[in-house]
């Protein structure tokens, strides 16, 4: 252990009396963010953190900078109540983020209040969204389906971008070059061209091998955000963007001592990577339209109209047997599939003020989805055959009102109820309610109650039938229910010393029924069923500390006792969801434009996979790791910014998630292993106007 962290104390050190050639830069502010923040995600209308009573993670362009975050999934893995799970560690590696040991399908996230969850998969894939254009991301905890629907059972992460700011151009480019042969290049422009008209305009790339055969990654993105402003009377905003992406999909690593392995002269996998040949493709598209004014000052008016289009493409391959011949031949065979889903939303709502301390919200939200699925098989040639899929159109509509009253400076109330009304599963009623005590300035004590749901995807409701053979194969099932709960919360927050030392405590449970779990059949032909119930409790603490105007640390830990309940089996360990989660933050800065930041994230073990339902005991466990990731801003003269991220500094090995691997040589079935990502250094420089 010391000569592991002897590294560490020696890149601090060089960092720390590295002072650099410019004192122009004001020093940063390292106070934890201020209980009288304004955030606009908890309740569509900007409040501050103390007077909304969920839990709220506000992270801006400062903590994108000094983290080093080059994905969304990174900013946020070093708060608590978040778990970032990532399948492997290639280039285009799904990146998942689950609150409070909640599955990924529960928690919403959205660009600019525009849900990019797949409605295919229930997820949303934060790896695949661009960084250079985000301003700020703000997450709220506790259930949100009040307020935003389906998939936001554990809670939802906001991602605000970029605004041109009034007398200002903005004109910053960037490069670097890392671990894999990653190569990033941005630039970003903004800048008012008249007094009320502007725009904001980025683009970025990123190329990666990947740390194992087939794991590269080839990803493109531009957005566009077209800005209107007059004072406090209107404001109009047309945002766009476009993300190309395409990527190997190495599979799990084989057992160790696995050796290659051809058909005729392909190689079909290796000892790193479960397939060489598998791809995926991923392209999609946004544009949001939002208009909001204050007509009055004791009224506001919101209006958004929204377009997703999101095309997924899978390339699969595997090894099949020819028995045409006299001997069985070895052949590869596979199939090309894609799936599109196109999401048209309009919503309005206003927000009125009837009498001092008394706000109301109420709204309305119509959604239409448009999913397709078409897929091709391959044959050995590589011909295909006719391609087969399926298409279906679902659509919601949702009214709902909220209203808040604080009866004295001490205390506050918040109650509300939602109606959707489902295409397939008929009407749905959401209540939420909340209070908020305020005995001193900076004490916030809050407890929040919501129940929430969470529609099937049209994967698990319309996948056309898949026939594997000998009775494999798999089909969607019409018949599914959505998935009802309900999530409570209650804790404590408070600030010390002007804000210089604060500490939060949260308790949380929640409940998930008719659980959504893909089953085979003796046969191994799998269909979607209401089968599970889920339940979760737990706490999280943190405590930040401003140690001096140039040092803060900050500590955070995570108990969630997430259990299953299978429907004739047993309550057991959630799999993947470990009990313990403990972060450790610090931040240096000082005058010369020199930033140091280093965060260790340790996850305790977790069930990795159960033999059967009845079983207590989980076949395969997953081992505790912790990882430690460091990145040094050095700021050159006025306009340069020299950065150095290293992640995984120790080079921990851990595994992520667990799946079964045949070794065609030996006839042999295993278990193989998604790896988390190694050790990885990233050198990059920004110009900045």
């Amino acid at each position: 252990m010391v000569r592991r962290i002897i590294p560490l104390v020696i890149i601090s050190v060089l960092g720390l009396t590295f002072n650099g050639f410019s004192q122009d830069k004001d020093l940063k502010q390292t106070n934890p963010k201020r209980m009288d923040e304004v955030v606009v995600t908890a309740t569509k209308t900007e409040e501050s953190i103390k007077e909304i009573p969920n839990s709220v993670i506000v992270k801006d362009s400062i903590d994108i900078e000094d983290t080093g975050a080059k994905t969304v999934g990174q900013l946020l893995s070093n708060e608590q109540g978040i778990d970032l799970r990532t399948r492997g560690d290639y280039g285009g590696a799904t990146e998942e983020i689950h609150i409070r040991g909640m599955g990924a399908d529960g928690t919403q996230v959205l660009v600019n209040g525009v849900v990019v969850n797949s409605p295919s998969l229930g997820s949303a894939n934060l790896n695949g969204l661009p960084m250079n254009n985000i301003e700020r991301v703000e997450v709220v905890k506790g259930a949100g389906s009040l307020l935003y629907g389906t998939s936001a059972m554990g809670g939802i992460v906001n991602i605000i971008t970029k605004r041109p700011e009034k007398d200002t151009l903005t004109l910053n480019a960037q490069a670097g070059y890392g671990t894999n042969s990653t190569l990033e290049l941005s630039a970003e422009n903004g800048m008012f061209i008249t007094e009320n008209f502007g725009y904001y305009f980025t683009a970025g790339k990123q190329e990666s091998d990947g740390f194992r055969s087939n794991s590269d990654l080839d990803h493109k993105d531009v957005s566009l955000n077209l800005v209107f402003e007059k004072d406090d009377l209107l404001d109009v905003s047309l945002y766009a963007d476009y993300v190309d992406r395409e990527m190997g999909r190495p599979g799990v690593r084989p057992p160790a001592g696995t050796a290659d392995f051809y058909v005729g002269t392909t190689k079909l996998y290796d000892g790193e990577a479960s397939n060489l040949l598998n791809r995926q493709g991923d392209e999609n598209m946004s544009a949001a339209l939002s208009i909001k004014g204050r007509p009055f000052e004791k009224a506001g008016i919101n209006f958004k109209a929204s377009y997703l289009d999101m095309e997924n493409f899978n390339l699969n391959r595997y090894n099949s047997m020819n028995y045409e011949g006299e001997e069985p031949v070895p052949v590869i065979v596979g199939s090309d599939s894609w799936v599109t889903n196109d999401v048209f939303t309009l919503e309005a709502n206003m927000d009125i003020e009837p009498v001092d301390d008394l706000k109301i919200l109420f709204g309305a939200e119509y959604k239409r989805y448009d999913w397709e699925n078409s897929t091709i098989t391959l044959n050995e040639n590589g011909t295909t055959s006719g391609p087969s899929g399926a298409s279906q159109h679902l659509d919601t509509k949702g009214y709902y009102g909220e209203g808040q009253y604080r009866a004295c400076d001490y205390f506050k109330m918040i109650a509300g109820l939602r109606l959707t009304d489902h295409s397939e599963f008929g009407r749905k009623y959401v209540p939420r309610y909340g209070v908020i005590i305020n005995p001193y300035k900076d004490t916030a004590i809050k407890m929040n109650y919501g129940k929430h749901y969470n529609a099937p995807t049209p994967n698990d409701l319309f996948w056309p039938l898949e026939d594997w053979g000998w009775g494999m194969g798999a089909q969607g099932n019409t018949d599914l229910r959505p998935e009802t709960g309900k999530h409570m919360d209650a804790g404590i927050e408070q600030a010390f010393i002007d804000n210089k030392l604060s500490f939060n405590l949260t308790y949380f449970k929640w409940d998930i029924n008719d659980k959504i779990r893909w089953v085979p059949d003796i046969n191994y032909f799998y269909t979607p069923q209401n089968l599970d119930k889920f339940t979760g409790e737990g706490y999280e603490a943190g405590v930040n500390f401003s140690v001096t105007e140039s040092v803060n640390l900050n500590l955070n830990y995570t108990y969630s006792d997430a259990k299953e309940e299978q429907v004739g089996g047993v309550t057991r360990q959630a799999r993947y969801t470990a009990d313990d989660y403990l972060k450790l933050g610090a931040n240096y800065f000082n005058e010369n434009g020199l930033g140091v930041s280093a965060a260790l994230r340790y996850t305790g073990k977790r069930p990795g996979s159960y033999a059967l339902d009845t079983d207590v005991n989980p076949d395969v466990m997953l081992e505790s790791y912790y990882t430690v990731d460091v990145n040094i801003n050095q700021r050159i003269y006025e306009h340069w910014l020299l950065s150095l991220n290293c992640s995984n500094l120790f080079d921990e090995e851990y595994d992520t998630y667990t799946e079964s691997f045949r070794n065609q040589s030996t006839s042999v079935t295993s278990m193989g292993y998604y790896p988390g990502a190694g050790r990885s250094m990233f050198l990059s420089i920004a110009y900045e106007y």
